[in-house]
């Protein structure tokens, strides 16, 4: 299943060699994934043949290698590779797909940052792949600890859905932040303030920050804007650039 033009605001494609998940943490609960694998379930798209179920799909394994043009790939949108029933092998040849598709940029999302790091060094990291992990509330803050434990060269965060106030991250060591509140039918709210407040925590710690949407039942029309202006903020250039949607897109400096 090719996602090239995809709607997700910070990414231009998704990937995904895996499909499914399991619930791990209260940002789970109204899970976008499970109600789009349910409806391509019933709209017979193979892939989705078990539903929501976790399953490996190794035939779209090398599927970015295809892509000749260079776009920003978001790996596993409608899963999580490091779900416990993902195994390491598989994990790997994940991994070095991505190395092998150099002139692409990878975006590794998870929640189960414990996994990550026990994986950490059975992993052949490459500048092209960007890691990131998932915070919802003040509970799970320790993920962002995990993240920084491990030998990525780019470490982001996305702080969606945004369930609570997150007052005095460490962000030492991550290259990004991107916020924004649950959408769909029975999203929860997110307040203002706090997403002001991690916009500027992000400013005093020199983090570029993306704020995604509002979210809501209607997402397009509560929109992008966080006091008066959108913020599409991504990591600064080091070696080169390429366009996305009219923004710049870089490769941080690592030091």
């Amino acid at each position: 299943m090719m996602a090239h033009g995809s709607a997700i605001e910070w990414t231009e494609s998704t990937w995904n060699p895996v499909t499914g998940c399991t619930k791990i943490s209260p940002g789970c609960k109204h899970c976008y994934a499970e109600r789009m694998a349910e409806r391509l379930q019933a709209m017979g798209q193979p892939n989705y043949r078990h539903g929501f179920e976790l399953t490996l799909q190794p035939k779209m394994l090398e599927l970015p290698l295809t892509w000749r043009k260079p776009q920003t790939i978001f790996v596993n949108s409608m899963s999580d590779l490091f779900h416990d029933d993902v195994p390491v092998t598989y994990v790997q040849q994940v991994f070095d797909v991505m190395r092998r598709a150099h002139w692409h940029r990878f975006q590794v999302l998870t929640k189960r940052a414990a996994r990550l790091v026990v994986l950490d060094e059975q992993i052949e990291w490459a500048p092209n792949i960007w890691m990131g992990v998932s915070v919802e509330s003040a509970k799970f803050v320790g993920r962002i600890a995990d993240l920084r434990r491990t030998r990525a060269h780019v470490r982001f965060l996305s702080l969606e859905p945004l369930l609570g106030q997150l007052p005095k991250l460490d962000l030492g060591g991550i290259h990004w932040a991107i916020v924004g509140g649950e959408s769909g039918p029975r999203s929860r709210p997110m307040e203002a303030a706090w997403a002001v407040d991690l916009r500027d925590q992000c400013r005093s710690a020199g983090v570029p920050f993306f704020f995604k949407q509002w979210g809501g039942k209607n997402k397009k029309r509560a929109g992008r804007l966080l006091e008066g202006r959108t913020w599409d903020e991504m990591p600064k250039l080091a070696d080169h650039a390429t366009t996305h949607r009219g923004r710049l897109r870089s490769l941080p400096v690592i030091v």
